[in-house]
């Protein structure tokens, strides 16, 4: 029996909802003071693709609003892109940029759609890039920083996501090497994005839970089942620090607050066969253990 054939009704309060990230969808990369993402000379030099028109969300929200709540939306996910809001990272806010959230918040409240929004989703800003991303612990300050701003500004929005995919990000840009800035099989910077991009997260979940706000928080991990492909005692081995690497890791920073030993038996193997290191400064493990209770909802892509 299919699915469909068996759910015959949601239950009441479910949220229907869709989902954009900013830097896929709005375009107008160069208008209203907007900043450089990591992405923006990227893609110019490899000529291939272009964030411009994209789909031209920054112009079209209204009417991707309305085929939203026609075709029986109730929420979407949205991104909010950090240099529209400080085009440099930090600094002043763009006033420019800070109103027109405004109106695309208000338009989808208007609707009756309700905004969950992802602080981060996939796009540092350039100058931020550049100073080492999310390896530099400075920008973790000022990540949170922006996070703050948008906190006390936008009082409107009441689900906030922090960080969308941390693996993707961490896996992408330092392992894989499809996003920038290409590392390959970089160990020491995979696993160390992961927890530094841990600690940002907790650090806003504190934050956002120190402001009383009345709204929740959680972020979005996507989730990626690994598997043996025989009985082969090393296969089963292989695909357990993959495993980890891929999901324990974040899982134990976000929910459990440290990483378990287990978790820390197969990192540990992976750094050794891959002469890397992790750095976990004082207080990491404090401030993710503070976060993990307070972490209101989960976002699993898969």
């Amino acid at each position: 029996m299919s699915l469909l054939n068996r759910v015959k009704s949601l239950p009441n309060g479910f949220v229907w909802g869709g989902a954009t990230a900013a830097y896929q969808v709005e375009s107008s990369t160069k208008v209203a003071g907007k900043g450089k993402t990591m992405w923006d000379d990227y893609l110019k030099a490899q000529g291939r693709f272009s964030p411009d028109p994209a789909s031209d969300f920054y112009n079209r929200y209204p009417e991707d609003i309305a085929l939203s709540k026609k075709y029986g939306l109730n929420s979407i996910r949205v991104s909010i892109a950090w240099t529209r809001i400080f085009p440099k990272g930090y600094g002043e806010p763009n006033q420019e940029g800070v109103a027109y959230y405004h109106r695309l918040f208000k338009e989808c409240l208007d609707r009756g759609l309700e905004p969950y929004v992802s602080l981060h989703h996939f796009d540092s800003p350039q100058t931020l890039f550049e100073d080492g991303d999310w390896l530099n612990r400075k920008n973790i300050d000022y990540f949170v920083d922006y996070a703050e701003f948008c906190f006390k500004e936008f009082t409107e929005v009441k689900k906030w996501f922090t960080i969308n995919e941390l693996i993707s990000l961490a896996y992408s840009q330092y392992i894989q090497g499809n996003f920038p800035p290409n590392h390959h099989f970089d160990v020491t910077s995979g696993i160390q994005a992961q927890h530094n991009e841990l600690v940002a997260h907790a650090r806003v979940v504190n934050l956002y839970k120190k402001l009383g706000l009345p709204g929740r928080i959680g972020l979005i991990h996507v989730i990626q089942p690994i598997y043996p492909i025989d009985n082969a005692p090393e296969n089963v081995h292989a695909a357990k620090l993959q495993d980890a690497f891929m999901n324990k890791f974040l899982l134990d920073g976000t929910f459990l607050g440290y990483y378990s030993d287990d978790t820390m038996e197969s990192i540990n193997e992976i750094l050794r066969l891959n002469d890397a290191h992790l750095e976990i400064e004082d207080g990491d493990l404090d401030i993710l253990a503070e976060a993990a209770p307070q972490n209101d909802f989960f976002g699993m892509n898969y």
